[in-house]
């Protein structure tokens, strides 16, 4: 089951919705029977944990355990941290992260392992183990759970219910944002949702939809048609119009799932924290990986580089071990290795020269620097056939015997809308216009908010109407980090 498919809206979303208010009803019964002035969330959080292992169990009812037990193991493991003393808690915590390791190790990477080591002249059986949906996120929240209880950053969680509804809470339990246990603690709990949160929930919801079903699966069916099924006669033009429409597809697709689990955390009461900042209005690479996926670069930084000694000690070490892990964490392929790396020397270089010197630079030549090196870098991300991958940048530079632009010409005039609303909608549109009308109209102004809300409503209808029109009949609908 995904966010964007008609049975989600319509069906499960609705009856999650339903079965929630009613929740509330008894949750306010028991605080008036018991004085606790409109604090409690017990049925609530029942309701989100139950439709979460729904959830997670309509597509994957076998790794529903999987999860379960992850979450029991986490949950233990940070009972006893709290509880020990001294050299105790960081072998407790030791315990804890190399049993997420090999939870995700095992059923992420045993078969890229074992197919290693058969390419190097060692026969080793490859096991065929399926990978369970959105390990790589609910792992690494565990793991930062830990973490947080061992520093004492974040208060332990003492009740099982409690760590199920944060690790396996729907909205963002199978491609993310990394919602740190500190950032939802308190609201696990104690939260109220105001008619204000809703009604920005929602939207953002909405925005993420149109995201994902008008933008992204639209441009899928591009990138698809040059860098799948048109790849063995692909020529220079075709090359670029495909990979920036995947460029342009993945920026929407899990930008899209983020406003979309956002938007339903802000219904919810949770805030969780932004996923995405314009990632392709970076002036270098470094912004860029400060903008994308905000999330993981925070979890690698605080837990990984920080630790090893950041800019302190080898610095050059901890980078490249940051992005082989980065590169890593993305899949269990080769190609996901060298994306991690490629990016890694590219940071590394430019802490030692561009960044230095940038103030010098026009801004449009950085833009340009940077989203050239964004395009190969998704070109290197996209193909797990290194082969084909070989096709790909041979046409990209130039080097291939078809001149054909026909198809590539075709695909920009018939799809134009398409293009200037994806590339219009990279850019903070949003920011510019409130920014506009604060302008114009600064302070209070009932005419200011009228003008906000009639577009918002009329955007949100849009978007359904149009989304739902797309997506009966669709058939490639599924996200992209979905898979990680």
């Amino acid at each position: 089951m995904v966010f964007s498919d008609l049975f989600f809206l319509f069906a499960f979303l609705p009856a999650f919705a339903l079965c929630y208010l009613l929740g509330g009803i008894a949750d306010k019964r028991h605080d008036k029977s018991t004085s606790i002035a409109g604090k409690s969330n017990g049925v609530k959080n029942l309701v989100i944990v139950a439709f979460s292992l729904i959830f997670y169990a309509w597509g994957e009812p076998v790794y529903v355990f999987l999860m379960l037990a992850c979450v029991f193991i986490n949950y233990l493991i940070g009972l006893w941290i709290n509880a020990a003393n001294g050299g105790w808690r960081r072998f407790a915590l030791t315990i804890g992260l190399i049993a997420n390791i090999s939870i995700i190790g095992v059923f992420k990477y045993a078969g890229f392992l074992a197919q290693t080591l058969n390419d190097c002249g060692l026969e080793v059986s490859v096991p065929n183990i399926a990978l369970p949906i959105g390990i790589s996120f609910y792992t690494f929240q565990s793991i930062s759970y830990l973490i947080d209880v061992y520093r004492k950053d974040s208060p332990v969680q003492k009740k099982f219910a409690g760590l199920l509804l944060y690790i396996s809470m729907f909205p963002q339990l199978i491609a993310g944002p990394i919602v740190r246990y500190g950032t939802v603690a308190k609201e696990i709990h104690e939260r109220r949702v105001t008619a204000k949160d809703f009604a920005d929930g929602s939207f953002r919801f909405l925005i993420g939809l149109g995201k994902k079903v008008i933008l992204a699966n639209q441009l899928s069916e591009v990138s698809d048609q040059f860098l799948v099924n048109g790849l063995n006669d692909l020529s220079a033009a075709g090359a670029w119009v495909g990979i920036i429409a995947f460029t342009l597809q993945i920026y929407f697709d899990f930008s899209g799932y983020s406003d979309m689990a956002i938007g339903m955390g802000r219904c919810l009461g949770f805030h969780f924290n932004e996923n995405f900042n314009h990632p392709y209005c970076c002036n270098s690479i470094t912004d860029f990986w400060r903008r994308w996926h905000m999330s993981l670069g925070s979890f690698f930084r605080d837990y990984v580089y920080i630790p090893m000694g950041g800019n302190r000690h080898h610095q050059a070490f901890n980078i490249m071990t940051v992005w082989f892990l980065t590169g890593m964490w993305h899949g269990a392929s080769w190609n996901f290795i060298i994306w991690g790396v490629y990016f890694g020397l590219i940071v590394m270089i430019e802490k030692h020269t561009l960044l230095k010197v940038q103030q010098r630079i026009p801004s449009i030549a950085l833009h340009l620097y940077s989203l050239l090196l964004v395009v190969i870098g998704w070109g290197i991300f996209y193909f797990d056939d290194f082969d084909k991958m070989l096709v790909f940048f041979n046409a990209f530079v130039g080097n291939t015997a078809n001149a054909d632009t026909f198809m590539a010409e075709t695909v920009l005039s018939d799809k134009f809308w398409l293009w200037i609303a994806a590339l219009a909608f990279c850019m903070p549109l949003r920011t510019t216009a409130v920014g506009l009308l604060e302008r114009w109209m600064p302070g209070d102004n009932w005419f200011k908010d009228g003008v906000f809300f009639i577009c918002r409503i009329a955007l949100s209808i849009a978007i359904v109407i149009l989304s739902v029109a797309l997506l009966v009949g669709a058939t490639n609908n599924a996200f992209i980090y979905t898979r990680f």
